[in-house]
């Protein structure tokens, strides 16, 4: 008696992982470096007296999807809810994706794009961007063209590399794509524009979002989507039943309500990355623009393997994306955090180099 092999294709690849180091600044993974408002904690801690955890959750996940709906000035059938943004990922995968279909990406870009997509049997064909990590536009009408892709998959602004897809590529890019366009929208509070603004339920375009960056709960596990209804209602069929519990509903729907508190957190990460981006130009790395929670750079003078790894021995923890498809050799990528912790990682950095 011996245990199955698992699918041939799955023991070739890894896991999507980031590293967890117990050091004193963590900033690897993009967080907020804030928790949740006060008045958040106490409102969800005199919910959870109203659960009643012996029943099921609402699986249509009702109040939630109001709440979003009313921030987004959206109906609420043009909201999809699920466990994180990866799992509105896979859900669109595994709705639109599969054997015998494509998934096209950008690289380089954020890695579960093409992680879920080759969990779920679809074929992956991938882009290039140009130097600046900007798309190609006459590049994308020809990948669509050739591979005619099912899913085309844009973050924006984009991981690891910060930039935004401007407005006129956005609209552009609609026109070029043959199948459902998703633009993974993790980090938009942090840019200056949207696309939430070209949803319509007639119109082949979904937008990611996620509680974990600007909502200070990526404990909590909760992602969103808002897109044509007859989209939402193909990813219903596809998510388990009761798959979102009634804690992440109450949670979610009791943020929404401090939406204010959140855009003074916003506002403050982005003065940090400001301030951050102005100070890694006066070293000696190249670092590039960024409308996201994150910077990208590269030490010039010293292998970025060797700058991560001493980073770590100071008490700092980066994100190493040295082996990303895409990028030069060295990049490493930084989260915004606390001015605190953002001295604490430029003293170091300043010191290595």
């Amino acid at each position: 008696m011996t245990l199955p092999d698992c699918r041939a294709d799955l023991a070739l690849r890894d896991g999507y992982h980031s590293p967890q180091v117990e050091v004193a600044v963590r900033l690897n993974t993009n967080e907020s470096p804030y928790p949740p408002p006060d008045g958040w904690l106490q409102d969800l801690a005199a919910a959870i007296g109203s659960v009643a955890f012996n029943r099921y959750p609402d699986r249509a996940a009702t109040e939630l999807r109001e709440a979003l709906a009313g921030l987004h000035r959206v109906r609420p059938d043009q909201v999809f809810v699920a466990n994180g943004s990866n799992e509105v990922l896979q859900s669109i995968c595994l709705a639109y994706g599969g054997p015998g279909r494509r998934a096209a990406v950008y690289e380089p870009t954020y890695a579960l794009h093409s992680h879920i997509a080759h969990l779920t049997s679809t074929e992956v064909v991938q882009g290039t961007r140009l130097g600046d990590f900007s798309l190609d536009l006459d590049h994308v009408a020809d990948v669509s063209s050739v591979s005619k892709p099912d899913i085309t998959f844009l973050c924006s602004p984009n991981n690891p590399t910060g930039n935004a897809l401007p407005a006129t590529s956005a609209a552009e890019i609609l026109g070029l794509s043959p199948g459902l366009v998703v633009l993974d929208e993790a980090y938009a509070d942090f840019a200056d524009w949207s696309a939430l603004s070209l949803v319509d339920d007639e119109v082949p375009l979904v937008v990611t979002r996620t509680f974990s960056k600007t909502w200070s709960m990526a404990a909590l596990r909760l992602g969103y989507l808002i897109g044509p209804a007859r989209v939402v209602a193909s990813l219903e069929r596809v998510v388990l039943p009761y798959h979102l519990d009634a804690l992440k509903q109450i949670a979610g729907r009791l943020a929404v309500a401090h939406d204010d508190e959140m855009r003074r957190r916003v506002a403050a990460i982005i003065s940090e990355r400001r301030r951050l981006q102005g100070a890694l130009e006066n070293l000696d790395v190249e670092v590039w623009p960024s409308e996201a929670n994150f910077l990208l750079f590269r030490p010039e003078n010293r292998k970025g393997d060797e700058v991560w790894r001493a980073l770590v021995d100071r008490g700092v923890l980066v994100r190493n994306t040295s082996n990303w498809p895409g990028l030069a050799s060295g990049c490493l990528r930084v989260t915004v955090g606390t001015g605190q912790e953002n001295d604490a990682f430029l003293s170091a950095l300043k010191e290595i180099l």
